[in-house]
């Protein structure tokens, strides 16, 4: 499940999106976006507190929500999964037609007091991928998993922004490399666990992380963060 978006957020995003493509995620962009959509200003500060700012996080959450929609209506059960992953990835890229808007958002969430920010988003694109696509793990390959997708996707998003080849084929490459990479340590581990000698070693870090569970409130958690309750801490 992805994060929801307000309509009026949704509005402001739509109108910032020209003027991004010059001024970036800044202020002089959220100016422009509250007065081309004739949103009350008082309304708009409400919605979006850090400004553009708020605007880039938005745009970013309407690219998962979109992604997950269409993976919705898709038939992927004649696919490997790792086809399905690919086709996951590809499909969140190719539904951010505007290029220059992910563009200035990377810069964005480049800087170091956006830089948390910037990988909450990407672990929310990898957990909107997993659970999309059914995963229900619950130890501690729901971090492996979401962490090394996180890493396939960041990894392909600077390559596609770079990419100037017919219909992005090298960045379609690029991540069909990257995923194959992601599997062959996935057979790796799966050899040394058939392996008797391996496996005492493999064991080891299994017990350690054996209590390790996925986060209670899922889809908003990301590593770090746990919810809290009335009753204090879980």
């Amino acid at each position: 499940m992805t994060q929801p978006v307000s309509d009026t957020l949704q509005a402001l995003v739509g109108a910032a999106l020209p003027h991004v493509a010059f001024d970036g995620w800044s202020p002089a962009a959220f100016r422009a976006a509250v007065a081309d959509s004739g949103i009350d200003p008082a309304l708009a500060a409400t919605e979006a507190p850090r400004g553009a700012l708020d605007l880039a996080v938005a745009f970013h959450r309407m690219g998962d929500a979109a992604m997950v929609e269409q993976l919705g209506a898709m038939d992927l059960s004649s696919m490997r999964f790792r086809d399905r992953v690919a086709t996951a990835v590809r499909l969140r890229l190719e539904l951010a037609e505007d290029r220059e808007a992910v563009r200035r958002g990377t810069t964005l969430f480049a800087l170091p007091q956006n830089a948390p920010l910037g990988a909450q988003l990407i672990w929310g694109t990898a957990d909107a991928i997993w659970t999309a696509l059914g995963d229900t793990s619950d130890d501690l390959n729901w971090y492996t998993k979401r962490a090394t997708l996180s890493g396939v996707y960041s990894a392909t998003v600077l390559y596609w922004l770079g990419d100037d080849s017919h219909e992005h084929a090298d960045t379609w490459a690029f991540l069909d490399r990257r995923i194959d990479e992601v599997m062959q340590i996935e057979k790796l581990k799966a050899k040394m666990r058939e392996t008797p000698v391996l496996k005492q070693f493999a064991d080891i870090p299994n017990q350690i992380f054996a209590r390790v569970r996925a986060p209670r409130t899922r889809r908003t958690d990301v590593p770090g963060q746990w919810p809290v309750s009335p009753e204090g801490p879980r």
